[in-house]
């Protein structure tokens, strides 16, 4: 008992040390004067300073105390340093990161910032370092448990840099602007599919005609990409017997991780909603502006808020900006000035390419290029050896190979090897996020000066990725949309366009440009109101190629049809928006569940269930549960045994193949559900889908929920891999909605363990009353601190959940708290 007792008090003692210092004074060297750090009743930071420099150190420093962990774990992720302190179960992660060259590319765009950017970065980057290396707060639990201390590396300056600011903005485009994946996985099925099959299987947006022309299998037949021999296409490996508690914690993140880089690539399920109406729409006659970003939920959130304060100074212009920051970036990425507002969504064009490589093969350090004769052109690979260090065994070197379009992927996904000759081709990859000219940075500081949509406008000019549909709207009144971001201009002769990969050596697979800023999709609210949703942002007739991967447009119809219903607006009716459970494509397909005819014996509680079933995905209802089993075993039965059960379980769960599904289904297609037809394949996906659920929620249909089996999951790297650890660091809730949903709820069908949990939702929602911006709302799905023993860990869970807010002003009534830092 006294061991017991002394050891609580340790653990107390510790957890008190590892809270912020939010009250009283600090020093940090650097400031040019004394910086007041306040928080109010929403625990929104307010960083108030006297030049803009001080501001941005003190974000830094902010973001250290509150998100320590963040930080470290997002730096050795994009610096490919992961094996360092995790050890080699997540050496194939860190050798993608240094094959995509994210630290090289983000040096060379630093290296090509103007003054005041770069300044920017700097300061934040010193005010992180400042932190680890001189604080007296205990470093948070992750740090202890894992034997990291930053503060050798901080106190040379090295810890945290700004290349590590400009990288993490490459990560974010990294993780929304990537369709690499879809490509690959096109060339994959390929291999068992005629062309005819894949658009079936990967139908265009509705209404289009499917973007490549060119017969994709017959190509890729003819240059003999695939692989003679089969290899067996395995899952992710689950982590092996550890001895200790860090060493499964090593094995855990590793898998964990694997999963994670398996997924870049893929952007289905990577989207957000954001509306604004002007104030012929509103009951106060000012515009209202609305958005929910939809990411990967973690713990602690991706975004941390905070207004940053400081009056002109040092030929800087001053700034007074609220909303959203990014962990990493001294800069309010989501948010509000005190004259405009502005909320994004994923545009998801085309902006990454695979290109195949040809290995010449009296040299296989040479590939083929372009020639003007009639002989095949070679050229010598780019080479760059990377020394990844890792924990507990000798260092690892790493070839990294380039060639004329960007790095050698295929050295670094090992499902590309299951599939091509890679003695014969290789895959490099094309993206305008590695671009020297890559000038996000510039672009986010000017709009945190913004103070009109034109001022807007202009900022976003120098976005570059990941592509963004951007509502702002403004306290003249005016609203507008624009999609900011590079987009590349394909040939009219390119008869691939980006769809799958393109045979390197043909010039006319080569990108020709940029479409120019003023081409890009926009709109000036002449409706009343705009909304996206991923959909197609143009009309049918826009002349450029922006991608064929649209989202499925049920949210953003649903949200036109919502906006279209109520005659003025207000923040009650934008919260019902939110909060919308609805799903088109859920009623799209019931008419086929509802017609099932199973042998199972609790078939009929199942169908009467489904009896009144309106679409509504809601957490404490069973139809929403029984629809989504019935059409994961659909999806399995009858698409993985046409592509192979093998290659469908690479592909599965970072895409839904929904649309295909419904094509199958309306067509009543045997060459997909078998001589039987669709109604008996339907029959026995009902029967598969109520044996699990009968194993999983019991016998008694009426007690089933949709929201027992799609919890939020907010997970924590690393600690969600290690079961005596994860109830503690994740924070998880029953929730409703699904894919479809505005109030969405994606899920990844590939994850064994839950398949549908929600890991995939509104990471914050916010609400921008135009008429009154202190009047303005936001919420997140966790809370503002990053430390697991802090009270603000996830206080904003319940309210997230409910589709509450708090106010987000920058005139609060009250200061939780106020701490100086002092120069």
């Amino acid at each position: 008992m006294v061991l017991l007792v002394a050891g609580a008090a340790l653990l107390a003692f510790y957890a008190l040390r590892s809270l912020p210092k939010m009250d009283g004074s600090l020093h940090l060297a650097g400031l040019s004067a004394s910086v007041k750090v306040q928080r109010d009743a929403s625990d929104v930071t307010h960083v108030l300073a006297s030049r803009p420099h001080d501001a941005w150190m003190a974000i830094g420093y902010v973001h250290a105390q509150e998100r320590g962990w963040q930080l470290e774990f997002n730096r050795r992720v994009m610096r490919g340093t992961l094996s360092e302190v995790l050890g080699e179960a997540t050496l194939e992660t860190d050798k993608l990161m240094r094959t995509l060259g994210i630290r090289e590319a983000s040096r060379r765009q630093f290296d090509m910032l103007p003054t005041e950017s770069k300044d920017a970065l700097q300061a934040y980057s010193d005010g992180v370092n400042a932190f680890f290396a001189h604080t007296e707060q205990a470093l948070s639990p992750e740090f202890l448990l894992l034997g990291i201390d930053p503060k050798e590396e901080a106190l040379a300056g090295r810890y945290w840099d700004p290349l590590d600011s400009v990288g993490w903005s490459l990560m974010m485009a990294l993780d929304l602007g990537g369709n690499w994946g879809n490509e690959f996985a096109r060339l994959s099925t390929l291999e068992t599919l005629d062309t005819q099959a894949l658009w079936e299987l990967f139908p265009p947006y509705p209404g289009e005609r499917p973007a490549a022309t060119a017969d994709l299998a017959k190509l890729y037949r003819d240059l003999g990409v695939y692989r003679n021999t089969p290899v067996k296409i395995s899952a992710t490996p689950a982590a092996a017997e550890a001895s200790g508690l860090l060493a499964s914690v090593r094995e855990q993140i590793g898998a964990d991780l694997q999963r994670w880089a398996d997924g870049l690539g893929d952007n289905e399920g990577k989207g957000s909603n954001n509306w604004v109406v002007n104030g012929s729409r509103t009951v106060s006659g000012m515009p209202l502006l609305a958005n929910d970003p939809h990411l990967g939920l973690s713990a602690p959130a991706i975004w941390y808020f905070a207004r940053l304060q400081a009056p002109a100074a040092d030929g800087v212009k001053g700034m007074d900006v609220i909303g959203a920051t990014l962990p990493g970036t001294p800069f309010v990425v989501l948010g509000r000035t005190e004259q405009v507002a502005w909320g994004f969504t994923n545009t998801g064009p085309d902006v990454q390419d695979l290109y195949l490589e040809q290995i010449n093969p009296a040299n296989p350090a040479q590939y083929r290029v372009p020639s003007t004769g009639s002989e095949p052109a070679w050229a010598n690979f780019g080479m760059r050896m990377e020394t990844i260090r890792v924990k507990g065994k000798p260092d690892v070197s790493h070839m990294v190979r380039s060639t004329r379009h960007g790095p050698v992927l295929s050295d670094a996904q090992a499902s590309h090897g299951r599939v091509l000759d890679t003695s014969r081709y290789v895959l490099s990859l094309r993206w305008t996020a590695l671009d020297t000219d890559n000038s996000n940075v510039v672009a986010t500081l000017v709009a945190n000066q913004a103070q009109s949509v034109d001022e807007l406008l202009n900022a976003f000019r120098d976005f570059n990725s990941p592509m963004q549909s951007i509502v702002m709207a403004d306290r003249t009144g005016r609203i507008a949309f624009k999609a900011a971001g590079r987009v590349p201009v394909r040939t009219p002769e390119n008869d691939i366009r980006g769809i799958a990969p393109s045979p390197g050596w043909d010039t006319r697979y080569d990108w020709t440009g940029w479409l120019p800023y003023e081409d890009t999709p926009q709109d000036d609210g002449a409706r009343g109101w705009i909304a996206t949703a991923n959909q197609r942002i143009h009309a049918a007739d826009y002349p450029h190629f922006l991608t064929q991967d649209w989202v499925a447009p049920y949210r953003q119809e649903r949200i036109e049809a919502l906006l279209e219903q109520t005659p003025k607006h207000s923040l009650e009716s934008f919260q019902a928006l939110h909060a919308d459970v609805y799903s088109a494509a859920t009623m799209r397909l019931l008419p086929f569940l509802q017609k099932a005819v199973s042998d199972h014996p609790l078939a009929p509680a199942a169908q009467a269930a489904l009896r009144d079933f309106k679409g509504e995905m809601r957490a404490d209802a069973a139809a929403p549960l029984i629809y989504t089993a019935w059409v994961d075993s659909f999806t399995r039965r009858v698409i993985g045994e046409r592509v192979g059960q093998q290659r469908f379980a690479g592909l599965y769960g970072k895409r839904l193949f929904r649309s295909a599904v419904e094509g199958i289904l309306e067509r009543n297609d045997a060459s997909w559900c078998g001589a039987a037809g669709c109604s008996v394949a339907s029959g026995q996906a009902l029967t598969d889908a109520l044996k699990r659920l009968q194993a999983e929620q019991g016998d008694d249909v009426a007690n089933w929920r949709w929201g027992r089996a799609h919890p939020a999951i907010s997970i924590h790297r690393p600690f969600s891999n290690v079961k005596p650890l994860a109830r503690f660091f994740e924070v998880r809730r029953p929730t409703g909605g699904d894919p479809f949903t505005v109030n969405v709820g994606q899920y990844h069908l590939d994850k064994a363990g839950a398949p549908y949990a929600n890991r995939h939702a509104a990471s914050l929602r916010a609400v921008y009353d135009l008429a009154d911006m202190d009047n303005s709302r936001f919420i997140y799905q966790t809370g503002q601190s990053g430390n697991v023993f802090s009270g603000r860990y996830r206080d904003m869970a319940d309210s997230w959940v409910e589709v509450q807010y708090r106010t987000l002003s920058m005139k609060p009534q009250q200061w939780r708290s106020t701490l100086e830092l002092r120069p």
